[in-house]
């Protein structure tokens, strides 16, 4: 899946991310577009996990 998919697929899972993830802000998983590899930084922080995994875990869902 490329990032073009998973920016699409993201406004879809978003939500499913902030329950499983309840540490995330609105804000957190907010992105502007062409600044999604941005926007998986802040997720990676807060959640620890690895950009890649993250991204599989998005297209996932």
């Amino acid at each position: 899946m490329n990032s073009d998919q998973l920016e699409g697929k993201w406004k879809q899972v978003k939500g499913k991310f902030k329950q499983k993830y309840g540490e995330l802000t609105d804000s957190d998983l907010t992105y502007s577009e062409g600044k999604f590899d941005e926007m998986l930084g802040r997720l990676q922080e807060k959640t620890g996990k690895e950009k890649e995994e993250l991204k599989r875990e998005i297209a996932s869902w």
